[in-house]
């Protein structure tokens, strides 16, 4: 769904594609596709296989981890803009470290995982910014899971519903 070119119009408005050579933003809009997703709809699980990164176009993308005596907990809301399911375009996790599922109607990006590491490993330049990238939203989610997590640990009855 989405012609290259409706994809890399929408890929713009993301600051770190803004900066890529349009040969590059090029590439990515040729292995992504566009995805509506409906209220409550799973995109994926915990554990599935990767497959895509994922962009918010519209809407919101509650990420959760089963946490042992707590059951799923949501740890993220990606909002429009925002990237997720990275650990599908790092080199060795091949595997979902989290569950994705739309908070409302959304609409999303995904980009082939794959294709988009096969892309970086050919052209270092292309690679360097996506990687670039992707290591700084890694960072800032895992300060905000950090953060969550001594507010868990802080507040456990508050987690329990209680």
């Amino acid at each position: 769904m989405g012609t290259p070119d409706e994809i890399s119009m929408e890929l713009q408005k993301i600051s770190w594609f803004r900066e890529l050579e349009p040969k590059h933003l090029k590439k990515i809009a040729a292995i992504s596709h566009l995805r509506k997703v409906r209220a409550d709809e799973v995109l994926f699980r915990e554990g599935d296989s990767e497959d895509n990164l994922y962009i918010v176009v519209e809407g919101r993308i509650a990420l959760n981890i089963f946490v042992p005596h707590r059951g799923k907990v949501r740890i993220y809301t990606a909002e429009p803009l925002d990237v997720f399911g990275w650990s599908s375009v790092t080199p060795s996790v091949r595997q979902r470290t989290a569950g994705a599922t739309a908070v409302i109607d959304s609409l999303v990006i995904g980009i082939n995982a794959e294709k988009l590491r096969q892309a970086c490993d050919e052209d270092h330049d292309l690679g360097y910014v996506v990687m670039r990238r992707l290591a700084n939203i890694v960072a800032s989610r895992l300060l905000v899971t950090r953060l969550q997590l001594l507010d868990m640990f802080a507040n456990p009855e508050s987690q329990n519903g209680k």
